[in-house]
């Protein structure tokens, strides 16, 4: 996987139309492991209308048979390497580079593999996310460079998972819960009997979240 390789630019899905994105705050979807833009994209009318909702396509193809797209791999001893998901992290941060500076604010909500970038993204610029949701999702294992600014920084965080998720391993589950305390404001909910899935009563719990970040943001702009 070549850092150099920018996400699709075509592949996106946009909510709104040019003329109506400028200025508004974005909310950027990330999807999880075989799966592509347009699954998260079916969340669109559960989440606040004053967002400007895009979701990205992941860069990789997962091994034949699989379909959809990966963020990165988790087959073999690639697997186990976290700079694999730092590649992809950066490559988002790129496109936000190019795609979103008319925005006011970046969000980020992602599931599974699109969680854990997310959050990866948000360690390497604290200064440039508002706020992540990660659903069914993972902190990556392993020190980032600017973990202490997160640290002070101390951004909003939705983290949602089910007791019946068999997919996230409990070590990742645990790590996660150990580290993202000490270094976001940390909230959300285990959802019971919820498979690696997402439910009703949790994009309930994200909407209430998201509406609280409009408000923080509307009370941090400038007068």
């Amino acid at each position: 996987m070549s850092p150099h390789t920018p996400l699709d630019v075509d592949a996106v899905l946009w909510s709104a139309d040019d003329g109506d994105r400028e200025d508004r705050p974005l909310l950027v979807l990330l999807h999880g492991y075989g799966a592509d833009e347009r699954d998260l994209f079916g969340l669109v009318p559960y989440l606040p209308p004053e967002f400007v909702v895009a979701a990205v396509r992941a860069p990789l193809a997962p091994p034949f048979p699989a379909p959809g797209y990966s963020w990165y791999p988790i087959e073999g001893l690639e697997s186990r390497d976290a700079q694999h998901v730092t590649a992809s992290a950066t490559r988002l941060i790129e496109w936000t580079d190019a795609a979103a500076h008319a925005h006011r604010s970046i969000g980020l909500l992602g599931f599974s593999q699109g969680a854990a970038v997310s959050l990866q993204a948000m360690r390497l610029e604290p200064q440039r996310f508002a706020f992540a949701v990660n659903l069914s999702g993972y902190v990556t294992p392993g020190d980032l460079a600017r973990d202490g600014e997160l640290a002070e920084r101390k951004p909003a965080v939705f983290w949602g998972r089910g007791t019946n998720d068999d997919v996230i391993p409990d070590f990742l589950v645990e790590h996660t819960t150990q580290w993202l305390p000490g270094h976001v404001e940390l909230s959300g909910r285990v959802y019971p009997g919820l498979t690696h899935s997402v439910s009703e009563p949790e994009l309930a719990d994200v909407r209430v979240f998201l509406e609280k970040q409009l408000v923080a943001l509307e009370d941090s702009a400038p007068s």
